[in-house]
């Protein structure tokens, strides 16, 4: 492509041969997430994957799409742009994996103000590493140079997964039954959420979210919120490798407990949870003082250390604690399934 520059476009302000220099930073990157069923290489028009439907009925592709949302803003206040793209990942394949699936392959969108080849290869870094975390392939993407419709340090992500199970081990809620165990798992922070009333809270574009704070145990505001939501991919994977019946599962996301609790709970059945059964990380305890929100809004808008939700039969919950416990996740029985229509109880 060296012969392949338009002086014309560049006085635009695109500047082709910057797209290509970004391309020649993120192969190697792009290039270890690879996993068998991968076809070609970086540069296709399309991304070409051959899913291993061996052993399966029916097999059925389940797909999540996401972005990051407006915790890019903190991104950009803190000049750190290479946890970012996990936080993409996860928010695809952790939605995926409620359905019992598991991820194949992600595709990325990066739109920008102007493309800095250094600060693309760092997001690309976290996109990369958030895919082998999820074991899945990148096998594709685009950036997008959008001068005057982006400010020039400023950019969007956006991902797209698609994920495979055989019908038969869909998980869907079917199962559920009163007595059943929640299990929680333990999320890393505010994940990717309420960000719009963070940022109103803290003010933090004219805060200052750099400098050591002890309520949050020497680290910064800024830190704390850029920590990458974690990915429930091998959790959700070594319960079932192990047997466990998964009965259903929700990704804690925007709107809380009160929003997507009910979305794994079917007719005449009720989550209970108990609210001293797992530590309320100290962001949570922050952002509710300083924004004075209500203790409902809190659950109404954030994980508050709870990223994901299982439903397990309670023969089973001591299994799928030491399931999740061999691949280094942390867990809390936090209640149990009863009757009711409520969808969620928070006690």
């Amino acid at each position: 492509m060296d012969n392949s520059h338009s002086a014309s476009y560049a006085a635009a302000g695109v500047d082709v041969t910057a797209g290509y220099e970004a391309v020649r930073r993120i192969k190697p990157m792009v290039e270890s997430t690879y996993i068998p069923g991968v076809m070609g290489t970086l540069g296709g028009f399309g991304g070409m994957f051959a899913p291993d439907m061996s052993g399966m009925k029916k097999p059925v592709l389940v797909s999540g799409t996401d972005g990051v949302g407006t915790k890019l803003k903190l991104a950009f206040l803190m000049d750190k742009h290479d946890t970012v793209g996990i936080d993409c990942v996860a928010m695809c394949v952790n939605d995926i994996v409620c359905g019992g699936a598991s991820p194949m392959f992600f595709l990325d969108y990066i739109a920008c103000g102007k493309n800095d080849p250094a600060r693309i290869a760092d997001i690309v870094s976290g996109i990369t590493e958030g895919c082998r975390q999820s074991e899945c392939a990148l096998v594709g993407g685009e950036t997008a140079e959008m001068p005057g419709f982006y400010p020039v340090d400023e950019y969007d992500l956006a991902g797209f997964s698609v994920g495979i199970v055989d019908e038969e081990k869909v998980i869907d809620g079917k199962k559920l039954a009163e007595g059943d165990v929640l299990i929680g798992l333990a999320s890393s922070g505010v994940h990717s959420n309420g960000f719009s009333l963070v940022r109103k809270v803290f003010d933090v574009e004219n805060a200052d979210i750099k400098s050591p704070m002890e309520e949050l145990g020497g680290k910064s505001l800024g830190e704390t919120l850029l920590a990458p939501t974690r990915i429930y991919v091998k959790a959700v994977k070594a319960c079932l490798k192990d047997g466990v019946d998964i009965h259903a599962i929700s990704h804690i996301t925007g709107g809380g407990f009160y929003e997507n609790v009910p979305r794994m709970m079917t007719d005449g059945l009720t989550a209970q949870i108990r609210l001293d059964s797992f530590p309320r990380l100290p962001i949570f305890d922050l952002i509710q003082k300083t924004g004075n929100i209500p203790e409902r809004d809190m659950y109404n808008t954030f994980n508050m250390g709870i990223g994901m939700i299982l439903a397990v039969p309670a023969d089973q919950a001591a299994k799928a604690m030491e399931a999740l416990k061999s691949v280094g996740e942390t867990a809390y029985e936090i209640g149990k399934v009863v009757a009711g229509e409520a969808g969620v109880e928070l006690v």
